[in-house]
């Protein structure tokens, strides 16, 4: 299992860089963004890493505020201006912010999903595209050089977990735990397909006052539809019972578990200062392959 690590909050695409460079030096696999409603543009930021992972990814970049052409045009851009190692996850994002603050209709993620996908896997491979359906209608290819990266997608329910299987190289998943991955994740998907897990972790001496701080925090995160049905289904109560705290023994039991479970991949998103963040990538750091 590979290891990465991500940011919970970033305040500028500064921080972004110093995360991907101590991920860098600590030996992480990966370094992960992601594109928060009305935040930074995950691959503007990507592109300013001087020190960085030898992958680095989107968990996720949103498919409605980009037409796949425009998408597809980003992620080639940054292979080519960086070297590569891009690992491109996107997803359908929640109605508040697709809908509610963008104004874009939200009707049916699964068949604008699957049309998006249609259209961008062969755009990334250099290939002509003539599409026409009840989203897009497509006549053009990229005229650029760059190797197309592996597409991920968000996706946690069993409709977008098998239309993830079908068409594309795995999913990208946060909020779950080792059974849940085990039990609904893996089985949906075919051997081979990566299967990305970002999960909140602090190596801590007190996991229930953390717990009580996140159940806080990210109490709103539980009332998203597809959050709220993935934590129903796994018989959670809070995102914060996806979380993993604990001393360096209980984060280990746990990094093992994922393992165990089937998870190809996962994103370590650290808690707390900048000296706890340290601690717990430190107690990572010795688990990783």
């Amino acid at each position: 299992m590979r290891i990465g690590t991500s940011t919970i909050n970033s305040a500028t695409p500064g921080d972004y860089a110093a995360g991907a460079a101590d991920a860098a030096r600590r030996g992480f696999d990966s370094f992960w963004t992601n594109q928060l409603p009305g935040g930074w543009d995950p691959f503007v930021t990507l592109a300013g890493f001087r020190e960085r992972p030898r992958e680095i990814g989107t968990a996720v970049a949103l498919t409605y505020p980009r037409h796949p052409a425009t998408l597809a045009a980003e992620a080639l851009t940054l292979q080519a201006a960086t070297g590569g190692g891009l690992v491109l996850g996107v997803g359908a994002g929640h109605e508040w912010y697709v809908q509610g603050q963008l104004g874009l209709s939200y009707a049916s993620p699964l068949r604008h999903t699957r049309e998006y996908l249609t259209v961008l896997r062969p755009l990334l491979r250099g290939e002509q595209v003539d599409h026409e359906g009840e989203y897009f209608t497509v006549h053009t290819r990229l005229n650029v050089e760059a190797s197309a990266p592996p597409v991920l997608m968000a996706a946690l329910g069993p409709r977008m977990l098998a239309l993830a299987g079908e068409l594309t190289d795995g999913v990208v998943s946060t909020w779950v735990t080792p059974e849940v991955v085990a039990d609904q994740v893996a089985p949906s998907l075919p051997a081979g397909a990566r299967i990305v897990v970002g999960v909140v972790v602090s190596v801590t001496d007190e996991p229930d006052r953390v717990r009580e701080r996140l159940a806080a925090d990210f109490g709103g995160v539980g009332e998203l539809p597809a959050y709220r049905a993935s934590l129903a289904r796994a018989g959670l109560s809070s995102p914060a019972d996806a979380t993993v705290l604990g001393d360096e023994a209980a984060v280990g039991e746990a990094i093992a578990r994922f393992r165990d479970a089937g998870t190809t991949d996962l994103v370590v998103i650290p808690l707390g200062s900048a000296e706890e963040q340290a601690r717990t990538l430190d107690v990572v750091a010795e688990f990783k392959d």
